[in-house]
C-alpha cells in the first residue's frame, strides 16, 4: 500500500508540473497564478499531518518556509528581465539559481539552526 501511495503522490506532482507548463504557454498569467499557489506546501503539510500528526514539527516547517520563500524570490529576477539583460534561457536560469542560492546560503550561514 505504501508503494501505491508514493506513486500517487508522484503522479499528482507530475500532473501539476505538466499542467502548469502546458497552460502557461497559452495563458502565462494563469500559469503564474498556479505557480504562486502553495500547492506543494499544502500537499506536504497534509502528508506530514496524516503520517505523524506532529503539530510542533509542522509549525516549525511553516516558520522555516515563511522565511525561505522570500529568500528564493531572486531566482525569478533574471528570468523576468532576460530579454532586457540580453540573456538566453539557460543563462537566466543559471543566474536565477545562483542568486537564490546566494540569498538562501547567506541566511543559512548567518542564522544557523539552533536546535
Amino acid at each position: 500500500m505504501a508503494v501505491v501511495w508514493y506513486a500517487a503522490r508522484v503522479l499528482i506532482a507530475a500532473v501539476i508540473v505538466v499542467a502548469v507548463a502546458d497552460l502557461s504557454k497559452r495563458y502565462p498569467r494563469v500559469g503564474a497564478l498556479l505557480l504562486s499557489l502553495p500547492l506543494v506546501s499544502i500537499l506536504a503539510f497534509l502528508q506530514g499531518w496524516f503520517r505523524h500528526q506532529d503539530l510542533p514539527t509542522l509549525s516549525r516547517l511553516a516558520r522555516e518556509t515563511l522565511v525561505l520563500v522570500p529568500l528564493g524570490l531572486p531566482f525569478f529576477l533574471p528570468l523576468a528581465f532576460a530579454q532586457r539583460l540580453g540573456f538566453d534561457f539557460w543563462t537566466a536560469l543559471i543566474a536565477g539559481m545562483v542568486l537564490a542560492s546566494m540569498s538562501i546560503g547567506c541566511w543559512l550561514y548567518f542564522f544557523p539552526q539552533n536546535a
